[in-house]
């Protein structure tokens, strides 16, 4: 197990010997996730060869650690700094390693230093750090550069630039539209997901959708031709379930219940929401207990209603909600004898 897993438990630490830290630890429960965590430690190098070398890497610059690396003993210190420059981007002639064991340095190799020396030279155990110090002093991994993306520029595109763009998911819609006056992104995206269904439907069990059919020249399913008394039929009842009828029967500030669950709450909003799937009339409700799922907002972001808490609102059909003296329950009021 690495020390910086140990120390992060509080296990060890720098300068401190481990039995010594053992031996303070009272907490019975943490002394035995130290025994689960270190129990492996004695075997888990057992299955690498013997020429093999397992290192970890650090930078002066960068918070990032590369953990276990792996070496051949028989890589020189030239191969030791190419794989720094890899992962660090700092280039060899600015590399000063320090080896490290247990946290103690155990060689510096300046830059200038031959290198052609290979590393089981310096019979450094499994697990040893080779720390990279970055001497050049223009370094462009010094500063954050390589690590804090708030140094990135960010690209920006304004709506006008946007829709000048050929290509774009835009500029595909309205093309749509000037073929379709009634076609939506929405829409598209539902009767894609119908077809891909009715697709997966046929290929696992041979059985075609209601509402699809099989081409026969390409063998593949596609959609069937529109019956457009049917659809209009559709669209009535449609209009029947979520029209404004449904919730003439309620008012504002009126006190309600709302099934499932007999939640109950307050009139905060009635009217259409186009967001909301299958658009239509909503009843806005503030209940009184946090088992709602939201403020009074929708995912596009538009605010309805205001309720005192992200769970202590919702959305409902007027079906559902039923206006009427509908008390506050108070939960120390129970006939129920405990």
């Amino acid at each position: 197990m690495s020390s910086d897993l140990r120390v992060s438990f509080g296990f060890v630490c720098p300068g401190t010997n481990s039995t010594t830290m053992a031996a303070n630890i009272k907490n019975t429960d943490l002394l035995a996730l130290k025994s689960y965590i270190t129990a492996a430690d004695s075997t888990q190098y057992n299955a690498v060869s013997s020429s093999t070398l397992i290192l970890d890497l650090s930078h002066s610059n960068l918070h990032q650690r590369h953990a276990e690396i792996r070496f051949d003993k028989h890589d020189t210190i030239d191969e030791l700094r190419r794989r720094i420059h890899q992962k660090s981007g700092t280039p060899p002639c600015s590399q000063h390693l320090q080896l490290k064991s247990s946290g103690v340095t155990i060689y510096e190799i300046a830059p200038e230093t031959e290198s052609g020396r290979m590393l089981g030279y310096f019979n450094l155990p499994h697990g040893a750090n080779v720390h990279c110090i970055d001497i050049d002093p223009h370094s462009k991994s010094a500063g954050g550069a390589y690590e804090d993306t708030s140094l990135v520029e960010k690209f920006t595109l304004t709506d006008e630039e946007y829709n000048k763009r050929k290509g774009t998911l835009r500029d595909w819609s309205r093309k749509q539209k000037e073929n379709d006056p009634e076609f939506s992104l929405r829409k598209h995206a539902r009767e894609h997901a119908e077809l891909v269904e009715a697709k997966r439907l046929y290929r696992e069990s041979g059985e075609v959708k209601n509402g699809f059919e099989l081409d026969e020249a390409t063998g593949v399913i596609v959609r069937s031709e529109v019956d457009e008394e049917v659809e209009k039929e559709k669209v009535n009842v449609a209009e029947s379930e979520f029209g404004e009828e449904t919730i003439q029967h309620l008012s504002l500030g009126a006190r309600c219940q709302v099934q499932p669950g007999g939640r109950r709450g307050e009139i905060a909003y009635l009217g259409p929401i186009e967001e909301l799937g299958g658009g239509g009339y909503w009843v806005g409700v503030i209940l009184d207990e946090p088992v709602g799922k939201t403020d009074g907002t929708v995912k596009s972001g538009v605010r309805y209603f205001e309720a005192p808490g992200a769970n202590r609102g919702g959305f409902f059909r007027g079906k559902n909600v039923e206006a009427g003296d509908f008390p506050e329950i108070d939960i120390m009021d129970s006939e129920d004898e405990l």
